[in-house]
């Protein structure tokens, strides 16, 4: 089998590459290729028997993504992006980006099916951001979208893209909304979500954190675990039950800052929790604000994905993996 990831050197990126090459397989398939591509050259972990193939390259660019789909992955996972805070920022930069990478990709795939029959799996990240406020208590996949950011509106294109090119059987594509990932390693990026990492990551190894919001403040997270979890559920799974519905938010837990912040009490005690020093930042309350809090993801759950129940879970998640510390 040979894999293509699209945004091969970012966090979540990074993270399904090792456990691809640490499983050597795909569900019952073994690698026998990999590309991964990113704007830089991402980086290759040791240990993969098969080939490696790594290509720096903008799938925004025209040309680029046709050059990429020529060599016939079987499975393409297409993570790439610009983050929430910087397409707010950067209003072209996030359309060429999030949008035209993401239709150059898509039309690739069609154009190379012209000379010879084929059908890849696409897997497509999206995003909880494609709806907007106001929400039900709990948001189900039947919920309508109206993205507040643009971000969330580059995404909701995307989804309507893989579902109609699905549709007409120019590839086999399933989009995944995933939760915000927390705790996200490394170092805060310009997603006006990183706070929810930042105010855990930072305290768990002695450094102080900024909080732009109130603990009120209520969301939907998923640990990176349970991101790769989901990228894999995703290119292995029947989609035939999805029928022409081929986007589906993923499962995850609603909480509040607060509730993030007792948890690290829990786990890290008092000393860490002083670390996070309170200054409000209007820009990050406007765009929380219009944020999603809950989900009904029984949909998603009733075809195999999961992920934590609790914040401990998460953090422990993250002790364990990026610190190497079991608690």
């Amino acid at each position: 089998m040979h894999i293509l990831i699209i945004g091969a050197a970012g966090m979540v990126g990074r993270k399904l590459t090792e456990r691809l090459v640490a499983d050597g397989r795909l569900g019952d398939a073994e690698l026998s290729v990999l590309t991964l591509v990113d704007v830089i050259d991402p980086p290759v972990p040791d240990g993969f028997a098969g080939e490696v193939r790594t290509v720096a390259a903008d799938v925004s660019s025209p040309g680029e993504a046709g050059s990429l789909i020529a060599s016939r992955p079987d499975v393409v996972f297409h993570l790439a992006a610009i983050v929430s805070g910087e397409a707010e920022a950067d209003f072209d930069k996030g359309y060429r980006i999030n949008l035209d990478g993401t239709r150059f990709l898509f039309d690739a795939i069609r154009l190379e099916g012209v000379k010879a029959p084929y059908k890849p799996r696409v897997v497509f990240s999206s995003s909880i951001a494609v709806f907007g406020a106001p929400f039900p208590e709990k948001i189900g996949d039947e919920f309508f979208l109206t993205p507040l950011t643009s971000y969330g509106t580059q995404k909701a294109m995307g989804e309507l893209l893989l579902a109609d090119y699905s549709r007409r059987g120019f590839f086999d594509g399933i989009g995944i909304r995933l939760p915000t990932i927390c705790i996200r390693p490394g170092k805060p990026n310009k997603a006006a979500s990183g706070f929810f990492s930042n105010i855990l990551r930072e305290p768990l190894v002695g450094q102080e954190a900024v909080l732009p919001v109130g603990e009120d403040v209520r969301h939907w997270h998923a640990s990176p675990r349970s991101a790769v979890g989901f990228l894999l559920r995703a290119a292995t799974m029947d989609l035939e039950p999805l029928g022409w519905r081929r986007n589906l938010s993923m499962p995850g837990l609603s909480a509040t800052v607060g509730e993030q912040i007792e948890a690290l009490r829990k786990v890290a005690g008092d000393k860490a929790v002083k670390l996070i020093r309170h200054e409000p930042d209007p820009f990050i309350i406007k765009m929380v604000g219009g944020w999603a809090r809950d989900f009904d993801t029984g949909r998603a759950e009733s075809l195999g994905f999961q992920a934590e129940k609790s914040f401990e879970e998460i953090i422990r998640a993250h002790m364990e993996d990026e610190l190497g510390r079991e608690v």
